[in-house]
């Protein structure tokens, strides 16, 4: 049994939590503004690893950097149910939570439960070199209070079909700092990914204080967002988050993984994570 070693560990606070903290008057994105990334590192003492960290995210993903692996879904496996979700406008990003337990995933037989999800327009991660238009994030929180990110990809293009369901609601609660709207009843799954190949890899917060304890799981397959659907999510952002996205950090020598599920598994050919 091949045994394949990825250095993760979890951040032990939200960080929806910290975000909803700090963004409203402490960091911007917007080049040139008082606290934009360049200048996080220098905003506060606390947030000095956003310029000099070694494992900061996001990062540009593609097959040259990464190590090939199959068929370790095993070691992630997804369990969710639909449940009555909530929209909400952070002023900083347009974020879906649960309001009962959706289930969770599962990473070397240690539970993270489903907390929330939120969009990046542009994508904080690059692929292949190129930013594309949108990125949705899946927080997952073990009890413990470690993190565990689903990250999926959009490029413009055809309608995508979830955000066509709640388009109305945006348009609801849009320049409504922490304005909400009822979503319903609502499946995890309903955001449209699969683990079918996928990269992973060890990082930070995308916002301060970029603390270097995520563990990323990026989609492979991209999808597509139109340019009206993106529209709508950015303008329902405050002035100042037209744009939410990080720029790329350094890969610093790290080992990415891009596990594809294309090969049949066997007892001997089965590949094992060790988190530390």
């Amino acid at each position: 049994m091949n045994t394949i070693i990825l250095f993760v560990t979890f951040l032990a606070l939200s960080s929806s939590t910290l975000a909803g903290d700090e963004t409203e008057t402490a960091f911007h994105y917007k080049k040139g503004a008082l606290a934009d990334p360049s200048k996080w590192s220098r905003t506060k003492k606390e947030w000095k690893i956003c310029g000099t960290g070694k494992r900061q995210s996001p990062i540009d993903l593609s097959p040259k950097i990464a190590r090939l692996i199959h068929n370790s879904t095993k070691l992630i496996q997804t369990y969710y149910k639909p449940v009555d979700a909530t929209l909400k406008n952070r002023g900083y990003d347009i974020m879906v939570s649960w309001d009962d337990d959706a289930g969770k995933i599962v990473i070397n037989n240690t539970d993270y439960q489903l907390v929330q999800s939120h969009w990046h327009a542009p994508s904080e991660h690059f692929l292949n070199g190129e930013r594309l238009a949108m990125e949705l994030h899946m927080v997952h929180k073990s009890e413990e209070g470690h993190l565990a990110v689903i990250g999926v990809l959009f490029r413009e293009g055809a309608p995508n079909a979830f955000i066509s369901r709640i388009m109305g609601k945006i348009n609801r609660i849009a320049n409504i700092q922490d304005g909400e709207a009822t979503i319903g009843r609502l499946h995890p799954k309903d955001f449209g990914w699969n683990l079918r190949k996928f990269y992973e890899y060890s990082g930070s917060l995308t916002t301060p204080p970029c603390t270097e304890d995520v563990i990323w799981t990026i989609i492979n397959k991209v999808g597509t967002v139109s340019r009206e659907q993106i529209k709508v999510l950015v303008d329902a952002r405050r002035g100042g988050y037209e744009e939410n996205a990080r720029p790329a950090q350094p890969l610093n020598k790290r080992v990415v993984f891009l596990n594809e599920q294309s090969t049949r598994s066997t007892p001997s050919s089965q590949n094992q994570i060790h988190i530390y």
